[in-house]
């Protein structure tokens, strides 16, 4: 009886080191990957600042479960002292979370944001009051653990229910992240010239094939390619590069859109 017993402490010893372990692992990832990063670009910022970001998550993760561990000593929280080392690291790492989510991830509060307060210069989305409404959620989103700890200190709702209650609202503030992180990616790509603004969904038809063929033939537009070859050649290959370009201009100048789409 009493070895099943033992056997049962020594279990739940397992488990309890097991669970800052695995806590930590998704920070892990992300902290090894900007580490990766910079090692192939050599740029500190900003993948060691974003690691630095994500190496806060461990200091959260260790004193918590110091804090837990050492309950049993203390009478009271507030005589624990990893209790405040708790409180100080989450503080840190949310300010710090929050303000990488504002100012690097959505790429709001620019200085030259212009019309849009406290956003950027451009944004995608019709109203601005979506960012609004992102800035403020994701504040409140991300320190909800203030409130989850006062509570559960307080003897007023349990742990578990808790859990319950804020992991939905993290996938909620994690959905929303996304828009803005993918918006923002997408305008930083079109300013590096790797990706252009607005994509045209609807299909082309033979009226837009002709408009763009005339814009091309434009004296202020830009030059068709095959005009600018035909004007630069010489020699024996005159003719037939004339020829062309007469062809050229029977396909511009078509009487209607089935000439040009025939």
């Amino acid at each position: 009886m009493w070895e099943f017993i033992l056997s049962g402490n020594h279990c739940v010893q397992y488990v309890s080191i097991l669970h800052p372990i695995v806590a930590i692992l998704p920070a892990y990832f992300r902290f090894a990957q900007c580490i990766r990063r910079y090692r192939d670009t050599k740029e500190a910022f900003p993948h060691l600042v974003n690691a630095a970001k994500y190496a806060t998550s461990f200091f959260v993760v260790i004193f918590a479960h110091k804090f837990h561990t050492t309950a049993d000593t203390y009478g009271q929280s507030k005589e624990n002292p990893w209790f405040y080392c708790w409180i100080t690291a989450a503080l840190f790492s949310s300010c710090y979370a929050y303000i990488w989510d504002i100012k690097m991830d959505w790429g709001l509060f620019d200085a030259k944001a212009g019309e849009n307060r406290f956003l950027r210069e451009e944004i995608v989305y019709s109203s601005t009051w979506f960012y609004y409404f992102g800035i403020i959620e994701d504040l409140i989103l991300r320190f909800s653990w203030t409130l989850s700890m006062s509570l559960i200190q307080a003897g007023y709702i349990e742990g578990d229910v808790m859990i319950t209650i804020l992991s939905p609202l993290e996938v909620f503030r994690r959905f929303i992240w996304n828009y803005f992180r993918l918006e923002n990616e997408h305008l930083n790509n079109v300013g590096k010239f790797r990706a252009v603004r607005d994509i045209s969904v609807a299909p082309m038809d033979c009226s837009d094939q002709t408009t763009i063929l005339r814009m091309m033939d434009d004296t202020d537009g830009v030059l068709n390619r095959r005009r600018g070859k035909a004007a630069g050649g010489s020699g024996g290959k005159s003719g037939n590069k004339k020829h062309k370009h007469d062809q050229q201009r029977l396909l511009l100048q078509g009487e209607s859109v089935e000439d040009l789409c025939a």
